[in-house]
């Protein structure tokens, strides 16, 4: 199965100013990743080209690093083959488009784990990352409020683990 999914956030600053943001991903000080609420991003040499890593059960590797675009390879689940990344783009002189897309075929039983289960939690995790992204530069509070589904699943999984 195709799985194309973009979330995309238009944030009031320069490009400058959000590519400092997307420096700080997967550091102590990660400015994106919404590591409060779901687990942290890590590697093991840090955000560098070939680095293994991931969150929670979801595994890549660093793929492409440039200032402003950063693509992860999937290792697990297996059945994941594809990529993710974070790219930001000037659309005006204070206005950035900061952008997450998979990109991927979910393959066998991973397509039923991505269609019922890893799709919401994921879609609800991007959504806090560019909520955080955006408070950041704001100093507001924005909240995405999670779907019934993303809380039945996250009680689910800290019952059970």
């Amino acid at each position: 199965m195709k799985v194309i999914n973009v979330h995309k956030r238009i944030i009031n600053q320069p490009k400058a100013q959000v590519v400092e943001l997307l420096k700080t991903l997967a550091t102590k000080d990660d400015k994106i990743w919404p590591r409060e609420y779901w687990p942290a991003m890590q590697f093991k040499n840090g955000l560098a080209i070939g680095s293994k890593g991931g969150h929670g059960i979801i595994r890549y590797s660093v793929e492409t690093k440039e200032k402003d675009f950063v693509k992860f390879k999937f290792s697990k689940p297996k059945g994941f083959v594809g990529c993710h990344q974070f790219e930001i783009k000037a659309l005006i002189q204070n206005k950035t488009e900061i952008t997450h897309t998979i990109n991927m075929n979910a393959i066998g039983f991973d397509v039923l784990k991505w269609v019922f289960v890893i799709r919401w939690l994921h879609d609800a995790l991007a959504e806090d990352a560019l909520d955080k992204a955006e408070n950041y530069f704001s100093g507001g509070n924005k909240r995405t409020q999670w779907s019934i589904w993303v809380r039945l699943w996250r009680f689910i999984f800290k019952t059970f683990r």
